[in-house]
């Protein structure tokens, strides 16, 4: 349970941070958080995906020191090594939940582009959220559902007002 409510803070806070670098190391604390969690349930797809993550995210911090077609090369690797893992993985059609939503947030992620990473943090607390309900992991159910709602508040808050106020001003 601790682990959980660690993992909850890490990733809310991490979507409400503006700039990305802070954002993507705030992230990677989500990730060592959530994987501990997930091995804890035996949720093995979940617990993999997030060492990956973790990995990921590291790498993503350190975008400018990869030439383009470099970082472009590295997301296609982590977008494979999720799918093989949802393969080894696999222990049925709930394994595709977190594997979608890890694809989902590292195209997010692999951007510069904070609108990006806040929109993935409205599609991992759908898809991560349905895969802890499966699993009964009550409090990452509730943790992604929070994730929804700060996405969606962030969301709004940081590109859809902003956005609606410059039209206005205009």
């Amino acid at each position: 349970m601790v682990f959980s409510i660690l993992a909850l803070l890490a990733v809310c806070i991490s979507i409400c941070i503006k700039e990305r670098k802070k954002s993507l190391y705030v992230q990677s604390l989500n990730c060592f958080f959530e994987a501990i969690y997930d091995f804890l349930i035996s949720a093995f797809t979940g617990a993999i995906l997030s060492i990956i993550n973790l990995i990921r995210t590291f790498i993503f911090i350190n975008k400018n020191k990869f030439s383009k077609s470099a970082y472009l090369i590295i997301l296609f690797i982590f977008e494979g090594i999720i799918i093989i893992n949802c393969y080894f993985s696999w222990t049925g059609w709930i394994s595709l939940l977190p594997t979608i939503g890890s694809m989902i947030r590292s195209y997010c992620l692999w951007q510069s582009n904070m609108k990006l990473v806040r929109i993935s943090g409205i599609t991992t607390g759908i898809l991560y959220g349905s895969y802890y309900i499966y699993y009964h992991g009550w409090f990452m159910v509730l943790g992604d559902f929070i994730l929804l709602l700060t996405g969606i508040y962030t969301l709004y808050k940081n590109d859809i007002r902003k956005s609606n106020d410059e039209v206005i001003r205009n």
